[in-house]
């Protein structure tokens, strides 16, 4: 499983958070807690908003603890709204287009899990894609793919329910091929304004989700990036955490399952 952490307030030095700290996401990338895979080496990934509207965008298959350009930009770069990335590969190839996090406009996006049987789904997947959108699909990754479905479902009118509704139609052809293996996603998605923080699993166990408030700003991350872990609450499963940039925090439902037909 991938590790990530993103942030909203006031501006910072990315290496504030993702380099100094002791347990910082690039020491979690060679020695994650709360994961799986101890190891995230399968790649690593910035984005961040500055004075310009789209965001600023680093990736690349190194891991993050040798990835010298990665610590050189997260001491040089200072971000009110930043996400990072390292990855543990479930679907798709060691490639940079398969590096989080994703870029679509002025929104990004990271994940933290994977679609069950993804390898017997591929086809169904980039099936929900539609064709405006496919030139967009740089990867071979679950996680690209989930972004881009849920751009065609108006990500930029209502993230919340185009974010829904994208698992939703994953879990629908999930279960029509019969695939018992479970949905898990944890996620962060921004436009530059607000930072939305996801956590669901179809099953009863979502991927580990975490957040915590200061002063300066809000940072989410899949697991404390300091020693400090008292201070860290969890993101309830099956809900979405809403951050914007001024430090305000709202906690909502979030049941993509109910978006799938009923049984008559």
């Amino acid at each position: 499983m991938c590790r990530f952490l993103a942030y909203a307030g006031s501006p910072v030095f990315l290496d504030s958070l993702l380099i100094r700290p002791r347990s910082s996401l690039i020491a979690q990338s060679l020695a994650a807690r709360e994961a799986k895979t101890v190891v995230n080496g399968d790649g690593c990934g910035i984005a961040w908003y500055g004075d310009r509207e789209e965001a600023g965008l680093y990736r690349g298959i190194l891991p993050a603890w040798s990835d010298a350009n990665l610590v050189s930009l997260c001491r040089q770069i200072r971000s009110g709204l930043f996400c990072a990335h390292v990855r543990s590969a479930t679907s798709g190839e060691v490639s940079t287009a398969n590096c989080h996090p994703f870029a679509y406009g002025r929104h990004i996006f990271m994940h933290n899990g994977q679609i069950g049987g993804y390898d017997r789904l591929r086809r169904r997947i980039d099936g929900l894609i539609p064709d405006a959108l496919y030139a967009a699909r740089k990867g071979t990754s679950d996680s690209e793919a989930l972004f881009l479905i849920a751009i065609a479902h108006g990500l930029e009118r209502d993230p919340v329910e185009a974010m829904r509704l994208a698992l939703a139609d994953a879990r629908a052809e999930m279960l029509a091929a019969g695939i018992a293996d479970p949905l898990r996603f944890a996620a962060a998605h921004s436009d530059g304004e607000t930072l939305w923080a996801y956590r669901w699993s179809s099953d009863e166990r979502p991927p580990s989700l975490y957040w915590r408030a200061d002063e300066g700003g809000v940072t989410v991350a899949s697991e404390p990036c300091d020693e400090a872990a008292a201070s860290w609450r969890p993101v309830p499963p099956g809900s979405v955490l809403a951050i914007t940039r001024d430090g305000r925090t709202a906690t909502f439902p979030f049941a993509p399952e109910a978006a799938l037909p009923r049984a008559a």
